[in-house]
């Protein structure tokens, strides 16, 4: 046990020049808890440089607290280990994150930012609804930062679909713990040791993880002597629910935290976005299990024209010296333009990274981009506009890359929809589903820099970003949900739709030619269809030259998925002979790998005593 003391003055005096003013009570307990061992006596550090001061009524308490650790123990160090960095809303992962323009969303972000600080309010859970593109991780994002400055941020936390590091649920609890902990060093040391001793804790239900890593830790440093809660950052921010993987887990993370976060003796506070998907919508719905703790804002509700407009008549009046007319636009323009987002942000903030591509003049892709837009008297469905919008972009791009590449005759639509799908739901299955811009390149017989010429003309919808410092390789972003979305419907893509299959076709094709130039390639992990190739692969002695690679001989027993699920019966039915000769090496992998591990369970498992 170590002392720690608690000083409380009243003071006169100035302070001197490079203290902006009296630190927060947050700050001064800290203080009072490192500051000892470094100057002898914490108010000696809080004085040390003032000048003209006097001190009265002085009053040290000395209590009893456990000794924090200077190092980080094994329990907090685990904990790192299952957080996910890219939900952060300040991560590297999210650079330049969506948030609102200065003066855009005034009065919904006072708001916001009222409900948030309100400590007398009843509903400590605020849910924030809307349709795809209206602004919901802008109005996260910029909450996030408004928290931060007032010191009570406690975690904020970021969903996203394409990111395999957070788009389930596995993640947010162990985040919003290192998060919280890492405002206070008792805290930190309560949740590094929950976890220190039960190190499957990250396996265990939702609640029992929030109950275990937050809850109780929070409870514990509250009945600590000299230590209040109250200044314990609390604002909890989620954003993106409809972005986490499967309904079923959503609703769980729901339920988790209306039992454990919203007791009236935690301080907590929940803000949630999210589009207004099965979980949270049941949730919300008279009868559901948040109806009565939780306030609900529904974006349909909050009309953003005048936002729209300010928007885009800041950002291009930014563009005038690139336009080289200060008559450029109009305000008919940016009308026609947020008449044609109906309401979706997302569809001006597009427009105008569109606009201000440096390759193009902004004048000549406004005009372009009236064009595009509903004409006066018609009405838009929903995300009609917005699909009119990013047809044309993939038409342009489309036509500006097959200009360039008439040697190739590449497909554009296809080797785009590859890396779309790489981005999004990963090319092979598993944790490790999503293969780096250089994997998918040389699978495709393609240069290094393919992508980043397939992209050129796109920046305004992706680009390319590294998930963290862990993970360097580049992959490919998709700048909104809503992107994703318009490719993956056919009735929305149209004539720019390419199934899935088409794309697992080409890369099977691929991987199929890459085995016979060089077998140590594998491909069973990818869904087929391919008889053709299959017979022809067979024919000239593919599966021959993968016997004769012991390099790859814990790959090889997993060919024997081709044989599953009927998917050689077109091959049995066209050439027997084919199908032999595949069940004859498939058969025989099997047998070596199985023996295989028959022999290394002999050698590291000893027999039992009497055996």
């Amino acid at each position: 046990m170590q002392n720690k003391e608690i000083v409380t003055t009243r003071s006169e005096g100035s302070i001197s020049e490079g203290q902006s003013g009296p630190p927060s009570r947050w700050w001064r307990i800290r203080r009072s808890r490192e500051g000892a061992s470094k100057t002898g006596s914490p108010l000696l550090s809080f004085l040390q440089n003032a000048r003209n001061f006097r001190a009265r009524d002085i009053n040290v308490t000395v209590v009893n607290s456990p000794a924090i650790p200077e190092d980080d123990g094994p329990g907090w160090k685990l904990l790192v280990q299952n957080i996910s960095p890219n939900a952060l809303h300040n991560s590297s992962a999210r650079y330049d994150p969506p948030k609102c323009d200065e003066g855009t969303r005034v009065e919904l972000l006072q708001e916001l930012m009222t409900r948030i600080t309100n400590h007398r309010s009843l509903q400590r859970l605020l849910c924030m609804t809307g349709p795809a593109g209206s602004g919901k991780s802008a109005l996260q994002q910029t909450i996030a930062e408004c928290c931060e400055e007032r010191d009570i941020l406690g975690s904020a936390y970021f969903f996203a679909t394409a990111d395999p590091t957070r788009n389930t649920v596995s993640t947010i609890v162990p985040t919003i713990a290192f998060q919280l902990g890492s405002h206070d060093p008792t805290l930190k040391e309560a949740i590094s040791t929950v976890v220190a001793q039960d190190n499957v804790i990250f396996a265990r239900s939702l609640r029992v993880q929030m109950d275990n890593l937050i809850v109780r830790p929070v409870r514990a440093l509250r009945k600590s002597v000299g230590v209040s809660t109250t200044s314990l950052p609390y604002a909890i921010l989620i954003d993106g629910l409809d972005e986490c993987r499967g309904e079923e887990r959503q609703h769980e993370l729901l339920d988790a935290i209306r039992a454990c976060l919203l007791d009236d003796d935690l301080p907590f506070f929940v803000f949630i976005t999210s589009r207004p998907e099965w979980a949270i919508r049941t949730a919300l719905e008279p009868g559901g299990h948040l109806r009565s703790v939780a306030f609900h804002i529904d974006l349909t509700n909050y009309y953003a024209g005048a936002d729209m407009r300010r928007y885009l008549r800041t950002r291009f009046e930014k563009l005038t010296s690139r336009a080289r007319d200060p008559n450029w636009f109009t305000e008919n323009d940016i009308q026609t333009l947020v008449n044609a987002g109906s309401g979706q942000f997302v569809y001006v903030t597009t427009v105008y990274k569109w606009i201000s591509e440096p390759r193009g003049s902004p004048a000549q892709r406004l005009k372009i981009v009236i064009r595009w837009a509903p004409q006066a008297g018609q009405t838009a469905r929903p995300f009609e506009a917005l699909d009119q919008l990013y047809t044309n972009i993939l038409l342009n791009a489309k036509i500006e890359y097959e200009a360039v590449d008439t040697h190739y005759e590449r497909d554009f639509l296809l080797l785009f929809n590859i890396h779309h799908t790489n981005a999004v739901a990963g090319l092979l299955p598993g944790q490790y589903a999503h293969m780096s811009k250089d994997q998918v390149a040389t699978c495709l017989d393609l240069e290094s820099d393919s992508l980043e010429i397939l992209i050129s003309d796109l920046h305004s919808l992706v680009s390319l970003q590294t998930r963290g410092e862990h993970s360097p390789n580049p992959y490919l972003h998709i700048h909104h949900k809503s992107f994703s979305d318009f490719l993956n419907v056919k009735s929305r893509a149209k004539d720019l739709f390419v199934p899935r299959s088409r794309v697992y076709e080409r890369l099977i094709k691929c991987c199929l030619s890459h085995i016979l130039r060089s077998p140590k390639s594998d491909f069973s992990r990818v869904p087929l269809n391919l008889d053709d190739e299959i017979i022809d692969f067979t024919q000239r002695g593919g599966w021959k030259q993968v016997d004769s690679a012991p390099s790859i001989f814990f790959s090889r027993s997993k060919y024997t998925k081709l044989l599953e699920d009927g998917k050689t019966q077109g091959i049995k039915e066209r050439d027997p002979k084919v199908l032999e000769e595949m069940e004859m090496y498939f058969e025989k992998w099997k047998r070596e790998y199985d023996q295989y591990l028959a022999e290394r369970k002999r050698r590291f498992i000893p027999a039992k005593k009497g055996a």
